[in-house]
């Protein structure tokens, strides 16, 4: 299995499964001397640790970070960092039942198909579990945007058919991480606990969007034509486990504008070339324009259900499930705002890495 590795500049290589004894990994080119502690790290780590409500899985993990290599005493080195997270909490018995059966909208049946192997205790290498080991990574990127004063956030917008109404110029991380579900919108929050309580009762699941803003970002971040920022971003956030759809700025409700209405006229703001809107989400022709960057996730709802269904086994034949055991979230949005900020905050990076290195390049030349 290749393609474990995401970054050019600000590299991260993960590594293990769900089941097995450990998640980690291993990020090359981070800058040396940046100060960063593992209860940094960890803070990050505990906003997306299951068993954190009553509204995510029931699977107890502590996810406690080692630092085995790439920081001493307090800072970084410039050599390679080794971050391990050791699962605690595996309950792989509760697999057993459906070693042999490819669970509807998991990727049992096509690892199974391309690899001719797979880890049956909960998905193993698919398993979302995998993020934890980017959300860790992420943490040391954030810490880097923070010294340039750029801030990535996110937050819950939708679950199923409830809508929050958010002003986004107004919110900070306060107010995402004010309530269990991360909407700022108290109102609707406390409408999506209540639906997300009753989808975990009833076996059932639901999905959403996830909205984020990147603030303060420079202008000219990416790479025409095939490593354009949004696609950049879009590459990132589509890794994310259940995410089916991504969009910048308008997104696909830019079909509902004319021209006319839908271009930002430049405008000269104390001195500073601005976009009098924002439509297009901070990013023209690829290239970030120094407005926000703006851009919404569609979530699926969770595949893993205790109702009936049917599918098929590895044997060819017809079967039918009552039930799947295992810990899993009614509903996934709570803890991935940490892996989609996490995501975004490794693009960023990495492009800011990637200019630097552009412009010393100039300069020798």
């Amino acid at each position: 299995m290749s393609a474990n590795s995401f970054g050019k500049l600000f590299k991260i290589t993960t590594f293990g499964e769900s089941h097995g004894k450990a998640i980690g990994c291993v990020i090359d080119g981070c800058p040396s001397n940046i100060s960063i502690t593992q209860d940094e790290i960890q803070q990050d780590l505990n906003l997306r640790r299951p068993g954190q409500s009553e509204i995510t899985t029931d699977r107890k993990e502590y996810d406690k970070v080692e630092i085995l290599s790439g920081i001493f005493e307090g800072k970084t080195t410039g050599t390679p960092i080794c971050l391990i997270i050791y699962n605690q909490d595996q309950q792989s018995n509760d697999y057993l039942e459906i070693k042999d059966i490819f669970r509807p909208s998991h990727a049992d049946y096509v690892y199974e198909m391309k690899y001719g192997i797979r880890d049956y205790r909960g998905g193993g290498r698919s398993s979302a579990r995998e993020t934890i080991a980017r959300v860790a990574a992420g943490a040391i990127a954030r810490k880097i945007l923070n010294q340039m004063g750029i801030e990535i956030l996110s937050w819950v917008e939708q679950v199923y058919n409830i809508k929050a109404n958010i002003n986004l110029q107004n919110i900070s991380r306060k107010d995402i991480f004010n309530n269990i579900i991360r909407c700022p919108d108290e109102k609707k929050a406390q409408e999506m606990i209540n639906l997300i309580t009753k989808m975990k009762d009833d076996g059932d699941s639901v999905g959403g969007i996830i909205k984020g803003v990147i603030r303060n970002c420079p202008v000219g971040l990416g790479n025409p034509v095939f490593e354009k920022l949004n696609s950049q971003l879009g590459n990132a956030m589509l890794t994310i486990n259940a995410v089916k759809g991504f969009d910048i700025g308008d997104g696909f409700d830019c079909v509902n504008l004319k021209g006319s209405e839908h271009n930002d006229e430049l405008i000269l703001q104390n001195g500073n070339i601005e976009t009098k809107t924002n439509h297009a989400g901070g990013i023209v022709g690829g290239l970030s324009n120094g407005e926000d960057i703006v851009y919404r996730l569609a979530f699926k709802p969770v595949s893993t259900i205790k109702k009936p269904q049917n599918s098929i086994n590895k044997f060819g034949e017809n079967i039918h499930i009552e039930t799947i055991k295992g810990r899993h979230d009614p509903c996934v949005l709570p803890r991935a705002i940490p892996i989609v900020d996490a995501m975004a905050m490794l693009v960023i990076l990495d492009n800011i890495l990637l200019n630097n290195s552009f412009k010393i390049n100039e300069k020798s030349n």
